[in-house]
């Protein structure tokens, strides 16, 4: 299992000194992270993994608002997961150094599948977003679940706020993926999962959930 060099070093540089404030002001514009880790509901002593988990702030949400789940987190940055080991003492969430595209989860975790494995605002920001994707939906375990939520294409804002927000984002090397809800229909079909996608204030952030069928929902469709 390697570690992509180039990006770990950039995520460094870039929130070695934002990790510090991150939370404080990311919650102004990171919409949706609340309203997924509402509908993650993982079952009793579920295990939950986020990819891309930064400071670990979406994982002491979950613990909170459950309590019983097993929480694991993987980043590519030393700096944010220095953070989020900080911010999580006492918490017993499990963290650990990944390439989101390309790791193995029972040698970082000693966990194979996942209950919900869910990331946010992360694809923007990894080059190959589309593997991360495949990754994240062949750990899922039976009735298992993937939850999206990132930038949108703002498709029903206006075009000024668009390219605003676009050349912004620019300088924290962040693209929204203008294809991203292609992308997990082509999961959803491959999984043979329901696919529900939300659009948020206007297409700002796009919200997905990719639910695999469980076991019997598999026996069941065999037989047809």
């Amino acid at each position: 299992m390697t570690v992509d060099a180039h990006h770990s070093d950039l995520m460094d540089r870039i929130y070695r000194h934002q990790r510090h404030f991150y939370d404080a002001t990311r919650k102004y514009y990171l919409l949706g992270r609340d309203r997924l880790i509402e509908t993650l509901a993982p079952p009793r002593n579920g295990t939950v993994l986020e990819i891309g988990c930064g400071t670990g702030r979406n994982l002491l949400s979950v613990r909170r608002r459950y309590p019983q789940a097993r929480l694991f987190g993987l980043d590519i940055s030393d700096a944010m997961l220095a953070t989020a080991r900080a911010h999580s003492r006492g918490q017993d969430i499990a963290y650990a150094k990944a390439d989101a595209a390309a790791f193995d989860p029972q040698q970082l975790f000693g966990v194979e599948k996942f209950d919900r494995v869910f990331i946010s605002y992360a694809l923007s920001m990894i080059p190959p977003w589309q593997d991360v994707l495949a990754q994240a939906s062949s750990m899922l375990a039976p009735g298992g679940e993937l939850h999206v939520v990132d930038f949108g294409q703002q498709e029903r804002l206006p075009r000024l706020f668009r390219s605003t927000l676009r050349t912004w984002l620019s300088w924290f090397h962040v693209t929204p993926r203008a294809d991203l809800r292609e992308r997990l229909e082509d999961v959803a079909r491959a999984q043979g999962a329901a696919l529900q996608f939300t659009a948020l204030k206007g297409g700002y952030a796009w919200l997905f959930a990719v639910r695999n069928p469980g076991l019997s929902e598999r026996a069941n469709s065999s037989l047809f």
